[in-house]
């Protein structure tokens, strides 16, 4: 009885101190925060379920970044207080100028770098110009609201609670934010694949002091591409992500499916994490944020659910400056002589002793002297290279996320894409419960079209652009600038109707290739090279989901159980496409022993039987798929990607080409004998299940992880550190993150799974730093609890009101 009365209380709180959580269409919007007395300040309702998921309720959108902020810092308070301190260019004071940076925010390697652009960046006003750019250009009054609840909803939990986490207890640098603090921290991931991608070869730009000086030696075009190439596929394999939508008529009720699976850090500021928020009468979202947005960035609502991917579009381009021979700081466009803008910056230091710099800007951007470190661009006293990225006028990303959110439909989704063009870096793949589905690449893209970068391409862009989509214009001529399109919300960039997009395909999937293949028997084409490539190969994530989602729409009769099955079954195309071939080889030695590549001779017979005998998947329980993971890693090190294939890649069968193994290939057999040899100098047996040696360790338990890497082509990636002294792979840098299998069933309440892999918090005090993770461990999932009476029904549902106290 007494618990039964004490249930009672719980739920009698949430009615009455939460009203505005109740189901409430036809009530009427409450007035806006600045039309209406505060009532003591910003509030909001908090109701937690079960793993520590927040469901927050608030009168408008000020109260819910209020509630958003609060219940952020409750779990991430040290990792959002040190991303703030990453804006405010204060790394250095704290933490040391040659210290590691923050690698959420930027590139940048070490702590003065990154001080330096950031406090560039907030002292030239760029964001502060943003903020006062009226909508659909700037961010809406809405998403200013969210900021600001946001950086108070922080505060307020600063003010009022005790940190325990010891990554920051006590420490100086876990100040109160600013809105402005919020607003810089967006404009950071909105910039994070152009300006933010070269933040050491912004702050590091020097212009040449020796009049007269012998200039260096021309740009190697060619290795240039290469590099170019190999970068942008480690930045995407580095943080990719695959998503799939099915439409109504493969599925088991003629309504829509969406499965997502974001591959994201599982450390740092780029997490994500998990909450609904309801503002009633004008929005009821859930799904997950980035640490320090106010926004749900990827989830569901009653009728629709959509995930990202991060794309193959290129969101930067360089100009080639012709300088003045009198002077460097000078370049030269149609004829007039434009001086370059200094902007000196100077940082606080550890020690007291300031560090100030110059950066070197131009109309077309900031000047660099490399694209990351294998892709020098020397500034000469004749030349110099300034990057252009649209996304440092981009502050639109929350009104993007908030037009999701409000959507019915995936054709809501593409009027909101069409309305505030906000999204920077990733395509969209979207369902909804009328059986639609939608893949599209809307990203703010430079108006980079072929026609413009054959006119205009530098003989460096003549191989970079066709190679990998980064154009490399004339900065000499202003007729090569990016051009604007009518329907752009800002100049240079594309506008919605140029962006590629399949509407209502029996699937659309993607993988991190290009828009061409989102349906295999539909293939995108005719977008701009900037987008990305077609009739080109595709990576065997790719292939393989394809395979996968291709053959589950032929079969039809689709539920949401599908959808977990196809992100748990952990097979493995590499393994499918070779380790047949690879048992043969193997088994073909002589003696049974191949050549290590020390020059070693290594017995390799055992290996035979075990390749054999695998089941081709990556599960915890699979016997062989660690010894393969190692094998392929270093297949692929030692063979050139032309040599691996005896079957080359063929545009008319781009899923099953190539294929075949070429096993005679130099460096095969050693990949092999070298995999062996380090297992069992690890001590590890070559038939170990892969759960004994790929794990996490949290608050002291051993959690088998499921999944592979990248060039395995596993849908459930997850990119683990190989530690071989302790007995294999120790902890999982990136990969499968927030995961939601979401569909519909005629009821008013979506039917959806969801799974945040690295768990709510990053606190090891929290009970909700390892729960998740020790379901991802067992492949299980979390029942959304979405409408209220499930909400309501939750054994674990702990009512929370929180408000500013003056």
């Amino acid at each position: 009885m007494r618990a039964r009365l004490g249930r009672l209380t719980v739920l009698a709180a949430a009615l009455i101190t939460a009203a505005t959580a109740l189901p409430a269409a036809a009530a009427p919007a409450p007035d806006r925060q600045e039309d209406r007395p505060t009532h003591g300040g910003l509030s909001a309702v908090i109701r937690y379920t079960e793993y520590g998921i927040p469901h927050i309720v608030a009168r408008d959108y000020a109260d819910l970044g209020f509630g958003t902020g609060w219940a952020q810092a409750a779990d991430q308070v040290c990792t959002l207080a040190d991303g703030f301190v990453t804006v405010r260019g204060d790394r250095s004071r704290y933490f040391g100028a040659d210290a590691p940076a923050d690698p959420a925010l930027s590139s940048a390697r070490r702590n003065l770098s990154s001080d330096l652009y950031f406090r560039g960046v907030r002292e030239a006003g760029t964001v502060q110009r943003q903020l006062a750019t009226p909508a659909p250009a700037g961010p809406s009054r809405d998403a200013k609201d969210l900021m600001r609840g946001f950086a108070a909803g922080y505060n307020a939990w600063l003010k009022q609670n005790r940190i325990t986490d010891p990554t920051c207890r006590g420490a100086d640098w876990v100040r109160p934010v600013s809105t402005f603090d919020v607003a810089v921290r967006g404009y950071a991931l909105a910039v994070i694949g152009g300006e933010g991608g070269a933040v050491d070869a912004i702050t590091a730009a020097r212009p040449p002091t020796t009049a007269g000086s012998e200039e260096p030696a021309g740009i190697d075009t060619d290795a240039t591409a290469r590099a170019v190439r190999e970068r942008f596929a480690r930045d995407r394999s580095d943080m990719g992500s695959n998503a799939v939508a099915f439409g109504g008529g493969t599925t088991a009720n003629g309504r829509g499916l969406l499965l997502g699976n974001p591959h994201y850090p599982w450390q740092g500021g780029r997490r994500f994490w998990q909450a609904q928020q309801t503002v009633p009468g004008r929005l009821n979202v859930s799904g997950a944020t980035l640490l320090g947005s106010p926004t749900v960035v990827i989830g569901h609502n009653a009728h629709l659910a959509w995930s990202h991917t991060v794309s193959t579009g290129v969101p930067l381009t360089l100009h080639q400056l012709t300088l003045d021979p009198d002077d460097p700081t000078v370049y030269v466009v149609d004829g007039d002589r434009e001086r370059m803008t200094a902007r000196r910056v100077t940082v606080p230091g550890q020690d007291g002793e300031p560090v100030t710099r110059t950066q070197w800007w131009t109309r077309y951007g900031p000047v660099i002297t490399s694209f990351g470190a294998s892709v020098p661009l020397p500034w000469t006293r004749s030349t110099a290279y300034a990057l252009n990225d649209p996304n440092t006028a981009n502050l639109r990303m929350s009104d993007t996320s908030l037009g999701f959110g409000r959507a019915r439909t995936t054709e809501g989704v593409l009027r909101a894409l069409r309305d505030t063009q906000g999204l920077p870096w990733v395509n969209t793949v979207a369902a909804d419960a009328r059986g639609g589905t939608l893949f599209t690449q809307s990203q703010v893209l430079p108006r980079i079209t072929d026609d413009l970068a054959a006119r205009c391409s530098t003989p460096l862009g003549q191989v970079t652009y066709p190679a990998t989509g980064l154009a490399v214009l004339d900065g000499s001529r202003g007729a090569c600038a990016p051009g604007r399109d009518a329907d752009a919300v800002q100049p240079g960039i594309f506008g919605p109707a140029r962006m590629p997009v399949l509407k209502d395909a029996p699937y659309a999937v993607n993988s991190n290739d290009s828009a061409w293949l989102a349906n295999a028997d539909r293939p995108v084409t005719g977008y701009e090279r900037v987008f990305g490539n077609q009739g080109t190969p595709r990576s065997l994530r790719t292939r393989g989901g394809i395979e996968d989602v291709a053959a589950m729409a032929d079969r039809g009769d689709l539920t949401v159980r599908d959808l977990r099955e196809l992100q748990f079954a952990n097979r493995v195309p590499a393994g499918d496409l070779t380790a047949g071939d690879v048992a043969r080889m193997c088994a073909a030695l002589p003696g049974g022993t191949a050549t290590g590549g020390d020059g070693k001779p290594v017995a390799v017979g055992e290996a035979c039987r075990v390749l054999e005998d695998w089941d081709r998947t990556a599960d915890t329980a699979s016997r062989g798929a660690l010894l393969f993971d190692r094998f392929w890693r270093k297949l692929r090190v030692n063979v050139a990607p032309a040599r691996l294939w005896k079957v080359p890649f063929d545009p008319a069968d781009p899923v099953r080409t190539p294929h075949t193994l070429d096993t005679a290939a130099p460096g095969a057999a050693t990949a092999l004998a070298d995999a062996v040899a380090e297992l069992r100098a690890a001590g590890i047996a070559l038939d170990a299940r892969l759960g004994e040696h790929q794990t996490v360790v949290r608050g002291g338990e051993r959690l088998p992880m499921p999944g592979g890497t990248e060039s395995l082509g596993v849908w459930n990636k997850i990119e683990p550190e190989w530690d071989a002294v302790n007995g294999g792979y120790r902890e999982v840098g990136m990969g499968s993150s927030y995961l939601q299998a979401v569909g519909w069933d005629g009821g008013p309440c979506p039917v959806a799974r969801t799974l945040l892999t690295y768990s709510q918090s990053s606190n090891p005090a929290s009970p909700h730093f390892a729960d998740q993770t020790r379901l991802f461990s067992d492949e299980r999932w979390v029942t959304s609890r979405f409408c209220e009476k499930d909400i309501l029904k939750s054994p674990s549902l702990k009512v929370v009101t929180v408000r500013e106290r003056r």
